[in-house]
């Protein structure tokens, strides 16, 4: 019989626990899939201020654990819960001076000054923590740059412990740069920065780091994982990228369907599956009730974004006092740049009967706009993966996207050839314009009164399986090819 794989998943959010985006539902969801492909999987991430023992029933299982980072001299403690709805174990690294914050890695749109070293403790942490466990994995799996000194640390502090890594890259354009003058906080010896190491352009790169200390790379969709080796998508890692390339790999994410699912849906007013498609109008009619819109039959466009210029707004604001001028609505969720938040609140105002602006973040909102919308707009200038748009196919809402990334990937795109063939699931526009963006919404809206069509693409949509299943086996064939299993 097989030996279990070990996997420590470690990542800096995990949803319901923590979340900035979407690594944190990748993070709270993948290694129950894991769990069900046979993995013995735990993961690691840390307590932040939001995190507490009550609600998620969290019990102190390590009161200390002590050691130095190069000169300075740390300590932090070990909590352990349960992903939700698993025997998944969670562990929580507590160190209040370093994650006992209002935010997670900034506030008020800047970085934390000490993010060096507070992720530099956290990486150590992760290590010291599993001398204590009684517990050895195979692979950690890291993800992002927050994560990315493990790699490196297991190639040099803790080369004796001979555990395999596998390192997923989430979003390219965040790397973790710091000033070289930091590199003693990391307690690394100064030989690693060179070109050859962590040293980019006179900076540390953490997220370089990573992809070169680590076993394999993987990013969250084929296309993507070619996008990042060319000039145009790789943030000035291309280089690196392409000497890597035999072990970089693109793993489309899945969705968590106990938590997005339209037939059984708690945050919606009406449930309803492919087989009941007639009742997503009443998620229509309460979508609007909740955001002050007029009730009336028109397209309902919904957007959930993080609201800055790599999620398309700079082209969408363009061409917004045309899309306004059409017969529709549109609801947006998010937060973001204050330039755009600003230019939002007046288009709000301009358009208060067709527009509904709504700068925060809400879970049960966002869950209502999905239900309630019939399309939805993806306009990004990038997507490394996207996961709005596999929830829009579960719920009947027709995606509208750029074809980059993730979502080039997951999209049939409306043809005659794709309609006849009951594949189409969405709209796509080619070239990052606000005339191609508006193109493609008025070719959405046109086959949109042709409810027949509309209905094929519709339905292609609620049929396909995004679940987590395939992939976990993808990364579980990965996890035997780097630790030799």
């Amino acid at each position: 019989m097989n030996k279990k794989l070990n996997i420590l998943y470690c990542s800096p959010e995990v949803t319901p626990f923590s979340k900035t985006g979407g690594l944190g539902d990748v993070a709270g969801s993948l290694p129950k899939a894991l769990a069900g492909a046979g993995c013995d999987v735990r993961v690691i991430t840390p307590k932040y201020a939001g995190i507490k023992e009550s609600t998620h029933k969290l019990k102190k299982v390590i009161d200390s654990i002590s050691f130095k980072i190069g000169k300075r001299d740390e300590a932090g403690s070990l909590y352990e819960g349960k992903l939700p709805g698993s025997k998944v174990p969670v562990y929580f690294v507590s160190c209040d001076k370093y994650f006992v914050r209002k935010e997670m890695y900034q506030e008020n749109g800047k970085d934390y000054e000490d993010n060096l070293e507070r992720f530099s403790f956290f990486s150590m942490m992760v290590l010291h923590s599993i001398e204590k466990m009684g517990w050895q994995p195979d692979v950690i799996h890291c993800n992002d740059w927050q994560t990315a000194l493990i790699p490196l640390y297991l190639k040099t502090t803790f080369k004796e412990k001979k555990i395999g890594t596998l390192f997923t890259i989430h979003n390219i354009g965040y790397q973790g740069l710091f000033d070289k003058e930091k590199l003693s906080l990391t307690g690394l010896d100064s030989d690693i920065f060179n070109i050859k190491g962590i040293e980019y352009f006179g900076k540390i790169n953490l997220l370089k780091g990573g992809i070169i200390f680590s076993d394999i790379v993987t990013t969250v969709s084929p296309v993507y994982s070619k996008e990042i080796q060319t000039k145009d998508y790789g943030y000035g890692l291309e280089g690196v990228l392409n000497e890597r390339s035999k072990d970089l790999y693109g793993i489309i994410n899945g969705v968590d369907y106990d938590e997005w699912d339209p037939s059984s849906d708690n945050h919606i007013s009406v449930r309803y599956s492919i087989k009941s498609i007639g009742r997503k109008k009443g998620c229509k009619k309460d979508l609007q009730k909740n955001c002050g819109l007029p009730l009336t039959d028109r397209p309902v466009i919904g957007m959930i974004s993080r609201l800055d210029d790599q999620k398309g707004l700079d082209i969408l604001v363009e061409i917004m006092d045309e899309l306004m001028h059409l017969d529709i609505q549109m609801v947006m969720l998010g937060t973001g740049k204050t330039i755009f938040h600003n230019i939002l609140k007046k288009f709000k105002v301009k358009y208060k009967d067709k527009l509904s602006v709504n700068l925060f973040f809400d879970n049960t909102l966002a869950h209502k706009i999905e239900a309630g919308s019939d399309l939805f707009l993806i306009p990004s200038k990038y997507e490394p993966c996207g996961l709005s748009q596999l929830y829009s196919f579960k719920y009947g809402t027709v995606p509208v996207a750029h074809k980059t990334g993730g979502l080039a990937d997951t999209i049939t795109d409306y043809t005659p050839s794709t309609i006849a063939n009951n594949k189409a699931t969405g709209f796509l526009f080619s070239h990052y314009s606000p005339d191609d963006l508006l193109k493609a919404i008025l070719l959405s809206l046109s086959v949109y009164e042709d409810k027949q069509t509309w209905k094929k693409i519709v339905t292609a949509g609620m049929k396909s399986d995004f679940s987590w299943k395939r992939p976990a086996k993808e990364y579980v064939r990965l996890y035997k090819e780097v630790s030799g299993g």
